[in-house]
């Protein structure tokens, strides 16, 4: 099916990921015809070039580190070493699956027309591909974004590369600097010291993954250094010269550190330049489509959802407003999108999990002398020492009322992320949470302990 009755959608999408292609089948599902335009493969940066090949590279590193450290268990192996083409061969196997399924699923629906190519918005409710003109009663902008850098950072590609080049590599690199420290960059980090990279990051910011509860960034840096993985922070990139064997990164301060490549990782901005959307009337700051809390933009009935969008740029985040603004479209009214209850993880080793107000923010907003916390360390948990993980759960609540925020760092901590956001969701006291039975031994029960305790009952901690 090339075009719906009458030439007209219901709706037409710029852009096949996260946000776009949930969008898409939700509003097939709804009984709403779709143009789904994407100029290269449906799953957009986080199937392709994202979270699932990352995960999957830290996934390898944490094999290599369980073979490395097996005695600690009483297994008896021996790491020979790491082969990239096997690792890539294992993650772009994953990639491919994953995409099969998804090109079939979108495939499958009498209602989804999937447009390749680039698209322009030359209309407030038309884009153009090729030359051909696909107009849509309402239009869903989810074109994505792009590895940022630094003016006058030139990216080669092969010295200086971003997270894409990063997992093409076709070889395990001696030594890497990682300039950022945010959540791209201490993933990578993670994984390059598991294969046995000599690595150290740069970060402008006074501490790594700044946006997460400054007890968490601690943990995570007190880990880092265990393992080996140095850290300049407060220290702001300078310049970059290319080596004999690689680069030298010069940083605040006159300091210089030389390795074979330099990964940039200073996060992603909006994919909206040349795309016609100001044209139209479509407002932007710094790049970013504004909208109300309703994903409109204010310009007909165009709408916007995922990375383009001011807020967390997380791939869950962008599936949930395409779901939202299908339902919108087809008249639902669903519920706004709370941005504080959307869960937050980041998959080094340790992991680091949130969900809500940082400890600093819930004293902003209520004032510090209504805001209580409690932390309940891992050491307590039988399943962390089976894991022989440290790290722990923080609870940050409203004094007399729920829990607004929730942090937690350890092996495995963000599968228990879904618990946390349903606390955080819903609103829970933490008496509410305590009278929940959590299985033993998991790691979810340092949650239970964590709420019986801020409730006023520890049993294996001192309220």
């Amino acid at each position: 099916m090339s075009e719906p009755n009458g030439g007209t959608f219901d709706v037409v999408i710029l852009g096949g990921g996260s946000g776009g292609y949930a969008a898409a089948l939700r509003a097939a599902q709804l009984d709403l015809t779709v143009a789904l335009i994407e100029k290269d493969k449906l799953g957009g940066t986080c199937l392709h070039r994202g979270c699932i090949p990352t995960k999957a590279l830290l996934h390898a590193g944490e094999v290599a580190d369980q073979t490395r450290e097996s005695e600690q268990f009483g297994v008896k192996a021996e790491l020979i070493g790491v082969d990239m083409a096997g690792v890539n061969a294992y993650k772009n196997g994953v990639v491919s699956r994953l995409f099969k399924g998804l090109t079939g699923l979108i495939g499958g629906s009498k209602n989804i027309t999937v447009v390749n190519g680039a698209g322009r918005l030359v209309g407030p409710d038309t884009v153009e591909v090729d030359g051909k003109r696909y107009t849509g009663r309402n239009v869903i902008l989810a074109t994505g974004s792009y590895s940022r850098t630094i003016p006058g950072l030139e990216v080669d590609g092969q010295r200086v590369i971003t997270s894409e080049h990063a997992l093409e590599l076709d070889r395990v690199p001696a030594s890497a600097i990682v300039l950022g420290g945010g959540v791209i960059g201490v993933e990578f980090a993670s994984a390059w010291k598991s294969f046995g990279v000599d690595v150290t990051v740069v970060e402008a910011l006074p501490r790594l993954v700044a946006a997460e509860d400054e007890e968490s960034s601690k943990a995570l840096e007190r880990a880092f250094r265990k393992r080996g993985i140095a850290f300049k922070v407060g220290k702001p990139f300078e310049k970059v010269e290319h080596t004999d064997s690689g680069v030298k990164v010069t940083i605040a301060g006159g300091e210089v550190l030389e390795a074979e490549l330099l990964l940039v990782a200073v996060g992603r901005g909006p994919t909206t330049a040349n795309l016609g959307y100001e044209e139209q009337g479509v407002r932007l700051d710094r790049g970013f489509v504004l909208t109300d809390e309703r994903l409109r933009t204010g310009v007909g009935n165009i709408f916007a959802v995922g990375d383009i969008v001011p807020g967390l740029q997380l791939a869950h985040r962008g599936f949930q407003q395409g779901i939202f603004v299908a339902e919108e479209i087809a008249g639902r009214n669903p519920a706004v999108i709370d941005e504080n209850g959307i869960p937050r993880v980041t998959y080094s080793d340790p992991e680091l999990a949130s969900v809500g107000l940082t400890e600093a923010k819930a004293k902003e907003k209520y004032g510090a002398d209504k805001v209580k916390t409690y932390n309940y360390n891992l050491g307590g948990n039988g399943k962390s020492q089976i894991l022989k993980t440290t790290g722990f759960v923080k609870l940050v609540r409203v004094e007399d009322g729920p829990v607004v925020g929730v942090h937690m760092v350890g092996a495995r901590v963000g599968e228990l992320i879904g618990e946390a956001q349903l606390i955080f969701n819903w609103e829970a006291y933490p008496a509410e949470v305590a009278q929940l039975v959590h299985a033993h031994p998991t790691q979810g029960e340092a949650l239970g302990e964590a709420h019986l305790a801020l409730a006023g009952k520890p049993l294996h901690a001192h309220a």
